[in-house]
């Protein structure tokens, strides 16, 4: 390495010679620094991350981090990443160095989270608070595993952040028809509310689907990938989890809707999408179509929690829906708990039938 004053401009560089892991030798600089200290510690920090040395600040380790994961991850996925780690992490702990971070410095940090309020004087959520430690340990618990960190003090501090479970918010099969009759002005959203709600799909597996994607023959559909919008672009990948990947059974009647739809589309490709929108443009609509229905606004994410409803109101088994919603059936066991009513009161009527069972037979023994 080599630090230099450029006499054009009066700022220092560093020109940095390396090699890389393939044994070729590489070169880079960087400008711009307004003192000959500022571009030594640039220098400084790039050797220490060039060697994997834990002597570098948390912000230069973090670098380290982003290199080795951001390509094994969804794009989306790392967007929000990245976006709790630089406005969470970052601020508090980006010029300290790695190595000297504590369990007692990560409980100071997670006291203050917890003392946050808004202009509102509304606190982080504590799935929010949850979801932000993770992202710190996961930083942490690499530094661990591969660059020979002795601990993670996140770990050792404790997560903050009970996780509760949200409230599910839904619709009934009543005020689902009303708003579906409302939506039946713009073929386009009414017919994507169908898939939404008799599939229980989720909303970036509905932007993805393509006529390809249906097999009417059989009367299904195959759910193999998800759509999102990222910086402007539209991006299809793979499914939320590898259990989302999965064929549903349609009804007779969405079949032919679905038929009707595709007819519609003049000219289009088996691989084309069906639904060329956005999903704001699916919040827009539900907004519009709830307030003409009369019915109580709730979020499109809300309409797959409406199909579940619906499916355990109509007796089906937790194993069953999870299959057709691509969860496991613990998830659906702990996130719609309150919605199995019946069942709990089937429980106990049971427990009722077999503890009086007993008692007749006792009776009968003496």
């Amino acid at each position: 390495m080599a630090v230099y004053k450029d006499n054009a401009t009066g700022t220092w560089r560093v020109i940095y010679r390396f090699t890389n892991w393939k044994g070729e030798r590489k070169q880079t600089q960087k400008r711009g620094f307004a003192t000959k200290r500022e571009a030594q510690a640039w220098e400084h920090e790039i050797m220490l991350k060039q060697g994997a040395k834990l002597d570098m600040t948390f912000a230069s380790f973090f670098e380290v981090y982003e290199a080795d994961k951001k390509q094994r991850v969804k794009e989306s996925t790392w967007e929000s990443k990245s976006h709790v780690i630089r406005t969470k992490i970052l601020p508090y702990f980006g010029n300290r160095k790695i190595a000297e971070i504590e369990a007692k410095d990560i409980i100071a940090w997670q006291n203050e989270l917890m003392a946050y309020r808004d202009e509102k004087g509304k606190p982080y959520s504590a799935d929010y608070l949850k979801t932000i430690h993770a992202q710190l340990t996961a930083i942490f618990n690499h530094a661990v595993n591969f660059y020979s960190l002795p601990y993670n003090p996140a770990r050792r501090a404790g997560t903050m952040g009970n996780e509760i479970p949200k409230e599910v918010n839904f619709w009934t099969k009543e005020e689902y028809l009303k708003f579906s009759e409302a939506m039946m002005d713009k073929p386009r959203s009414y017919y994507a509310f169908e898939m939404l709600y008799w599939c229980g799909i989720r909303s970036g597996e509905l932007l993805a689907l393509t006529p390809a994607d249906f097999n009417f023959e059989n009367q299904t559909v195959t759910i193999s990938k998800t759509f999102h919008r990222s910086k402007g672009r539209d991006i299809i990948t793979n499914p939320k989890t590898k259990k989302s990947n999965r064929v549903i059974k349609m009804p007779t009647f969405l079949c032919e809707e679905m038929q009707e739809y595709i007819k519609m589309l003049y000219d289009i490709k088996p691989e084309e999408r069906l639904f060329t929108v956005t999903k704001s443009y699916l919040n827009h609509e539900m907004e519009r179509g709830a307030k003409q229905a009369g019915v109580k606004k709730i979020r499109v994410h809300d309409i797959r929690h409406s199909a579940v409803s619906l499916l355990i109101d109509m007796g089906f088994s937790v194993l069953a829906i999870g299959e057709r919603m691509g969860h496991e059936a613990e998830k659906i066991t702990y996130r719609y708990a309150h919605l199995f009513p019946t069942v709990q009161t089937e429980m106990a009527e049971k427990l009722e039938m077999e503890r009086r069972h007993k008692e007749d037979t006792n009776g009968k023994n003496t």
